[in-house]
């Protein structure tokens, strides 16, 4: 039996990395060749694994990294687990989950709307600099066996920017619970959610899901959206500035169109009350969202700078376009509404797509790469069934 530890520093029931975590530890002890093991500050309780608290008094977001990346390494030292596979940037581990994508790349795409004097700021910020040195210290490290992405286009940053090949880099997609997230929820709660929510059963609605407003681009969505008369926005999640977008809101004439939910544990039912969703996030590897809205059956509307792009077919299942290009996004939102009559062809269109992607596959790609990494005599280690093939074959 392969003992594995998995390291991530926080637990947040509502973050999608936390749900991968959660979800891949889950599909993972169902194939019972894995102890499992769980290296975090806090932590849900998971049935069949083992939580080692790794929580070190801090003062600042530099030391809390830091004194845990310390405090991880001394765990996973001791414990001599078989394999250790980091969900944080720590140099050491012999496995890299690239959930959080690129950290080089997601400041310079954070800088293209930034002043001179901001990007200087930026570039200057410690914790940003020692994240990057983090970053590029665990790329370059001898233990590094595999990098596990969630995205063809976090694979394409990591070659781009360390140099790593492509024999030493795995794509594995975010899996979905394809019974939980289903077409079904629109029967079970479309009804009862707008009558809640005083929303029109023949309003055309797109649903927002996330934290971060600002990366995730809800101002973006605000503003396209009004442009469009006739569509409508579900804004679920928290953002400490949430009453900045409700003003937005009002200044854009859009405020009867538009309803904050704040943060829900159950995001179901916002999936069964939408026609369709949206996420302009300036930068985002792979969203839990994005698949759990196409599997759903909800088309989506996204930009070049999220992974959930790779799965979209241009106007059959969702749409692409520039994070930053609110114009281009507000003319697919019209696009997305004159094909009104074909809204059933898209839906069945987005649930095919997320219908390759189950926890089962997931469980199964993670398993076949840790028996691979543990059986290599060498990095130069096949990755056809560990991977998945290009974008192509998801379409």
């Amino acid at each position: 039996m392969i003992r594995l530890a998995i390291v991530r520093q926080k637990y947040n029931p509502a973050g999608g990395a936390e749900r991968f975590v959660s979800r891949a530890l889950n599909a993972l002890r169902e194939h019972g060749e894995l102890d499992l093991h769980l290296i975090a500050r806090r932590w849900e309780k998971l049935e069949g694994v083992t939580a080692h608290p790794a929580s070190p008094f801090y003062l600042g977001n530099v030391w809390r990294d830091w004194g845990f990346a310390r405090a991880a390494k001394r765990i996973w030292l001791r414990e001599r687990f078989d394999l250790v596979q980091s969900h944080e940037r720590i140099p050491g581990c012999d496995v890299y989950r690239a959930g959080d994508g690129v950290h080089r790349q997601w400041l310079k795409l954070r800088a293209r709307r930034m002043s001179w004097l901001r990007r200087l700021s930026l570039s200057l910020n410690p914790y940003h600099r020692y994240i990057c040195r983090a970053e590029s210290e665990m790329f370059l490290h001898p233990r590094l066996k595999l990098v596990i992405c969630n995205s063809m286009m976090v694979k394409r940053e990591i070659i781009d920017y360390f140099g790593l090949p492509e024999s030493r880099i795995a794509v594995i997609y975010n899996g979905v619970d394809l019974n939980a997230f289903n077409p079904s929820l629109r029967q079970a709660h479309r009804q009862a959610m707008r009558q809640e929510w005083g929303i029109a059963e023949s309003a055309p609605l797109l649903l927002y899901v996330g934290s971060g407003f600002d990366r995730k681009g809800v101002a973006r969505a605000l503003r396209a959206a009004a442009e469009q008369p006739e569509a409508h926005l579900m804004i679920v999640g928290g953002d400490k500035r949430i009453e900045r977008y409700r003003s937005l809101a009002r200044r854009l004439g859009m405020e009867s169109r538009v309803r904050f939910s704040g943060p829900r544990q159950d995001v179901k039912p916002f999936y069964g009350m939408a026609d369709g969703f949206i996420l302009p996030t300036l930068y985002d590897p792979f969203p839990n969202v994005c698949i759990e809205a196409l599997a759903s059956g909800l088309p989506i509307l996204t930009t070049k700078q999220c992974g959930g792009a790779e799965l979209v077919r241009q106007g059959e299942n969702g749409w692409v376009c520039d994070a930053l290009d609110e114009s281009a996004l507000s003319s697919q939102i019209g696009e997305w509404l004159s094909l009104r009559s074909r809204w059933a062809d898209l839906s069945e269109a987005a649930r095919r797509s997320a219908e390759p992607l189950s926890m089962e596959v997931m469980g199964a790609r993670l398993l076949s790469c840790y028996r691979e990494v543990l059986g290599a005599e060498g990095l130069d280690m096949d990755r056809s069934d560990c991977g998945v093939a290009g974008e192509e074959d998801l379409r």
